[in-house]
């Protein structure tokens, strides 16, 4: 096998969505988003499995995470309306942190390019309420953001399932027996065909 073929380009997807998956995982643990926090973690369980059954040449594994690639798939679809407010979503509900914290996405407050002020009113800097602090400026919006991260991710998951599906319909369901010595059972090779 090249390195330019199907269970190549699958490890290699695999890989990066382990890298996006990671990443995204990071700032949705800064921001308290506890339903992204479990869906991300059982992606990555999933991913590595998967990638498991790419380097082993198991098809039950990438069937596994073929099946999970649609989940994800409208998992992302689900956040991306949540933050364009879609569908009767709101992006200023507490869906996504479960109703147990009233944090929302990192990015609001720390976006590229933010400057967060507080309000000009002398009667309101007494306050306690950490919504009073405003961003006057970002040179992009949080929940673009979010919807930056949703794409990416499902342009990779996408690619993944294609080449999945690809790497699924090459394997047969021999090459997944083994028998009790250890080794492999190829029905291809002479000794094992029967006449």
């Amino acid at each position: 096998m090249g390195c330019c073929s199907a269970r190549c380009t699958l490890i290699l997807l695999c890989c990066l969505q382990l890298v996006t998956a990671l990443e995204r995982q990071v700032f949705d643990f800064l921001g308290y988003q506890w339903a992204p926090i479990m869906v991300n973690f059982f992606h990555i369980i999933v991913v590595i499995l998967g990638l498991f059954g790419v380097i082993q040449y198991r098809s039950r594994y990438v069937i596994m995470y073929l099946l999970w690639t649609l989940l994800w798939v409208g998992w992302n679809v689900f956040v991306s309306c949540l933050y364009l407010d879609l569908g009767g979503l709101s992006k200023d509900s507490d869906i996504l942190s479960l109703g147990v914290s009233p944090h929302r996405s990192w990015w609001k407050d720390n976006g590229p390019g933010c400057e967060g002020e507080n309000l000009p009113s002398a009667g309101w800097q007494n306050q306690q309420n950490p919504e009073l602090s405003t961003v006057l400026s970002c040179w992009l919006e949080y929940q673009y953001i979010e919807i930056l991260h949703c794409i990416v991710q499902l342009l990779i998951s996408l690619l993944g399932f294609v080449y999945a599906c690809y790497v699924v319909s090459t394997y047969s369901e021999e090459e997944d027996s083994i028998n009790f010595i250890g080794e492999l059972h190829h029905p291809s090779k002479p000794s094992q065909l029967l006449f």
